[in-house]
């Protein structure tokens, strides 16, 4: 029995997954780092956001709305083993992963080693659908949109910017830790607690 506690000491522990998503916002103002996101017509910011599968934020970096998913991922996933050595997966969207340019995989596992999983989405389903196993980020973000201050681009640095982040993330961590429940408010919320609740049961 003790030699079976003692291999399974030495064992290494199964990797965990995270998520990992963007979100672009219309600056307020002017500042570092504005761009335009041609594929939501948004000129601000980009947040990055990558979270566990509870859905809370492990790293959040912002940057000009006109760089592209895979080459803002890179800073996000930089270093991330050694602040989080038990993540071994990342889930992400399709526009993270392209036959054409493979640089974000590669470039994930020789140096971060780091296995990047996609997770399609349905062509045939139209509008918005919480997708399995993505849905915790997508969760996330309406999390942090209650937040005043992360409506829109108010920061003039990207460090202020990924400042608020984390302190808008604080509701969520605290709450969790005392047990209580975050109630939907609204007719937009409750909407979406029902269709995240439904694609549970489905499951």
């Amino acid at each position: 029995m003790r030699e079976r506690v003692r291999a399974a000491e030495g064992r290494d522990p199964q990797p965990s997954a995270a998520v990992l998503d963007s979100q672009s916002a219309r600056s307020h103002q002017g500042g570092q780092a504005i761009g335009y996101d041609a594929g939501k017509r948004v000129r601000g910011r980009k947040r990055h956001l990558l979270v566990d599968t509870c859905g809370l934020v492990l790293r959040a970096v912002v940057h000009s709305a006109s760089v592209q998913d895979r080459a803002g991922a890179k800073p996000v996933l930089t270093g991330i083993r050694e602040l989080f050595p038990q993540v071994g997966l990342v889930r992400v969207d399709g526009g993270y992963v392209n036959v054409v340019d493979a640089g974000l995989v590669d470039r994930a596992a020789a140096h971060e080693r780091l296995e990047i999983a996609a997770v399609p989405r349905n062509a045939d389903v139209k509008g918005f659908r919480a997708l399995p196993r993505r849905r915790v980020v997508e969760r996330t973000l309406p999390w942090l949109g209650r937040c005043r201050r992360l409506a829109r681009g108010y920061e003039r640095k990207t460090a202020h910017a990924e400042a608020m982040i984390k302190v808008a993330t604080i509701r969520p961590m605290t709450a969790r830790l005392a047990g209580e429940t975050i109630e939907p408010r609204g007719p937009i919320e409750t909407e979406a607690a029902r269709r995240l609740a439904d694609d549970l049961k489905n499951e």
